[in-house]
This record gives C-alpha cells, sequence and structure tokens, in this order.
C-alpha cells in the first residue's frame, strides 16, 4: 500500500463511527402512549384498547392508553398537542374534540388543524333519532309537525356530543325549536327516555338497541349517508324528510404537530392494517362502529371540513358549554 492509499484508508477508517453516530435510533426504541380523551368504559376508551392492542403486537412495544377525560375531551387533546413530536405519543381523536370543541369551548388549548399531525381516520357511526312511543309518531315529518305544535325535549349524553349536534341540525333544518336536555350519562338520559320524562333523544345505534329490540324506544332515522347495518331497517333522514341532514360520529389517531413523515407513513399503514385485520374488525363491528381508513391526506382534508361544518352549526344554532 502506498502512502496515497493509506491515508485514504485511514480517513475511512477514521470516519466510521462519525457515519454509525448519524444513524436515527430505530422507532419504537419505547413504550407508546396512547391518550383517550375520554373516562374508561366508555365507547372510544373501548376503541382505543382495540387499537392499542393491535400496534402493541406490531411494534414489538407495549401501548399504553393513558385516559385524559375532562372538557369534552378537550383534556386529554390539549395534552397530546404539548407532547414531543416523537412518535411516542398519540391521539385517539373524535369529532368533538378536533371538529365541535375549539367552536364551542373558549381557549381550549390547541387548534385541532395547526397543532396535530393527522396519521389516520380510525371507525365512524351514524346516530339514531328515538322517540318514546307514547307521543304516537311514525316518521320525522310527523315529529318535526308535532314540534311546531308543542314544546319537545331532546335529550343527549351532553354539551357538544353528537347527539346535541343532531337535535341542533334537527332544530335548524325542520325549522322548529325544541328544548334541549343535557345528561352527564348517557345511560342515564336513555332510561329517562324510556320512562317518559323526556321525549326524544339521538343516540348511538348499540346505546338503543335492546330498547329498540324490546318496543320501549321507536326509530324514526339514522343520521348517516347510508343505513347502519346495526338497524338496516331504519331509514336515513333523506329518506325520511330531512335533507342535508348527516351526522356521523368518527374517531381518528393524531400525534403532535412536527412529528416526523417517516414515523407519521409507519403509523397510518398500521392504522389501515388493523382495520384489515379481522379479529380486529370483527371487534369493531361488535361495538356497533363501521371502518374508515385513508390516507394522511384524507383525515386532513376531513379534519379541515368537519371543524368548519360544525362551527357553523354551534353558531347557528347558537350552542355554548355553559
Amino acid at each position: 500500500m502506498n502512502v496515497l492509499s493509506r491515508r485514504r484508508w485511514l480517513s475511512g477508517v477514521a470516519l466510521l463511527p462519525v457515519a454509525a453516530a448519524a444513524q436515527p435510533a430505530p422507532w419504537p426504541d419505547r413504550p407508546l402512549r396512547l391518550v383517550v380523551p375520554f373516562a374508561p368504559g366508555t365507547t372510544t376508551d373501548t376503541l382505543g384498547r382495540l387499537l392499542g392492542n393491535f400496534l402493541s403486537q406490531r411494534l414489538g412495544q407495549p401501548v399504553v392508553v393513558e385516559n385524559r377525560s375532562g372538557a369534552g375531551g378537550g383534556v386529554g387533546a390539549a395534552a397530546v398537542a404539548r407532547s414531543a413530536p416523537d412518535g411516542l405519543t398519540l391521539l385517539l381523536g373524535t369529532i368533538g374534540t378536533q371538529a365541535v370543541n375549539p367552536s364551542l369551548v373558549h381557549d381550549i388549548g390547541y387548534d385541532p388543524v395547526r397543532d396535530f399531525a393527522p396519521i389516520s381516520t380510525y371507525v365512524q357511526t351514524p346516530v339514531v333519532l328515538g322517540v318514546r312511543p307514547a307521543l304516537g309518531i311514525a316518521g320525522v315529518t310527523e315529529l318535526v309537525a308535532l314540534a311546531k305544535r308543542r314544546n319537545l325535549t331532546f335529550a343527549s349524553a351532553g354539551i357538544g356530543t353528537t347527539g346535541h349536534l343532531s337535535q341542533a341540525l334537527f332544530n335548524l333544518r325542520g325549522g322548529v325549536e325544541t328544548t334541549h336536555v343535557p345528561y352527564r350519562d348517557g345511560a342515564q338520559a336513555v332510561t329517562d327516555l324510556i320512562g317518559g320524562q323526556v321525549d326524544a333523544m339521538f343516540y348511538h345505534p348499540l346505546g338503543f338497541l335492546p330498547h329498540i329490540q324490546a318496543g320501549t324506544i321507536r326509530p324514526l332515522a339514522v343520521t348517516g349517508r347510508a343505513r347502519s347495518p346495526v338497524l338496516p331497517e331504519v331509514p336515513v333522514m333523506a329518506e325520511a324528510g330531512l335533507a342535508d341532514f348527516v351526522v356521523e360520529g368518527w374517531w381518528a389517531i393524531y400525534a403532535p404537530a412536527g412529528t416526523p413523515e417517516a414515523i407519521v407513513a409507519r403509523l397510518n399503514a398500521l392504522v389501515n392494517a388493523a382495520l384489515a385485520d379481522r379479529e380486529t374488525l370483527e371487534a369493531l363491528q361488535r361495538q356497533g362502529v363501521q371502518p374508515m381508513g385513508g390516507t394522511v391526506e384524507a383525515l386532513a382534508g376531513l379534519t379541515r371540513s368537519e371543524v368548519t361544518t360544525w362551527r357553523d352549526v354551534v353558531r347557528a344554532a347558537g350552542i355554548t358549554a355553559d
């Protein structure tokens, strides 16, 4: 080896540690945290744990579900927005946390578009318009007519929920005024609907199903674009007489803004893989939800459009968080 070749060889050896040090650390190298912004035992909690189990199996790291409830999910969403963008903290966002709260709650502490990196849509569900049978109402147009003759009360699982938003949209589309009766617990609201303390309620299909089967709640319509597989005989709102009436609760996965694109892409692929996994899909369908999935760009577009849609409804209906 001549002197010039030896110098080149030594230079290459000297650069080896630098090149090795420049390699990015493997991801994930620690457990992940999936923040569920609602209490344990809720539908959102169940959906989060199903996805967390799948991600843990595929990533080889535990996925710890952390329940951070409060402010309609705003507490948990704000916590994720402030987290390090390292792909180790994720949010199971909802239509409430990402589309409604920013218009409903003053100084919520995050911007749903600016402060998050969208990963993938997850699942969705319509809600069902149910009434107490004693009203003697067989359809939506009859309910609108009755609401024009006298005041009707609509229960919901709380201010800003899909049930509340659906009631507000019912007022706008039907040209009526009904009274919103918010509950802290959806199950108690259903109990009072059955007991006749309130007249009607928009609620998720599985929450109504046993009572519909028992004949203690009468379903009038579902708010999705298509009929619900849980209640295939119940028409959508357009079929029942109210056009331009679609409310679909949805869940999606977000990370803090600034999360590396490679990690976002991998997480997107994993969420879509979960929705193609037979065991996970069957478990989700037992919860009465329908798979979504799709691209990062699709979730970004959905978030922007839903923020605009529900901001307009909140303003037009005069909804406040008080």
